[in-house]
């Protein structure tokens, strides 16, 4: 059965975008986004809330930059073709390879689990994450922590009364000061 991941960069004290919702201090260095592009090589499909798909909406036509560098246009050519649920309850229309929901997201988890594919299911931004976790559909929570207080914003994990319990799969440290930190949901 395929996997659900919930990755993401977070600031030391928790948050993916700060108070003013800017993110500017997850920028990741070559060696991150190399990480970065190693990760998404094991995603079949991702999930992806309305913001989030905005902000990666960059990269279906980012091949056409020509001041993009190889790790990019790499990224890109990753990005791109891999199949993606947006959920939007505003949005009409999404783009590239997408394709859009307004609700149900246990049932499309549920659904891509028991279909055959390769790849994890990766799950992209904190409200699809809340709700995900909530009904105890994540398999493993994949922190990349930036050396960085933000004081405030959106968090990564839910804030909910509910205990789970993890377990410590890997790390990583990199030069920047940077650490991935992957946990799995002990069940």
């Amino acid at each position: 059965m395929r996997s659900v991941t919930y990755s993401m960069g977070v600031s030391l004290d928790g948050y993916i975008v700060g108070p003013d919702g800017g993110f500017s201090w997850s920028a990741p260095d070559p060696a991150v986004f190399r990480f970065w592009i190693d990760e998404i090589r094991g995603v079949g499909v991702h999930l992806l809330g309305r913001r989030l798909y905005e902000t990666m909406l960059y990269w279906e036509t980012a091949d056409e930059d020509p001041s993009l560098d190889d790790a990019m246009l790499e990224w890109a050519a990753l990005w791109k073709p891999l199949p993606k649920v947006v959920f939007s309850t505003t949005l009409t229309a999404v783009q590239g390879n997408a394709r859009l929901l307004s609700g149900g997201l246990a049932e499309e988890i549920e659904r891509l689990r028991a279909e055959p594919g390769e790849g994890e299911i990766a799950i992209g931004g904190a409200t699809l994450a809340v709700e995900a976790a909530a009904a105890g559909l994540i398999d493993e929570y994949r922190t990349v922590v930036y050396p960085v207080l933000v004081g405030g914003g959106t968090p990564y994990f839910p804030r909910d009364e509910r205990r789970v319990d993890l377990e410590l799969v890997e790390t990583r440290t990199f030069d920047s000061g940077v650490v991935h930190l992957r946990h799995r949901v002990v069940r």
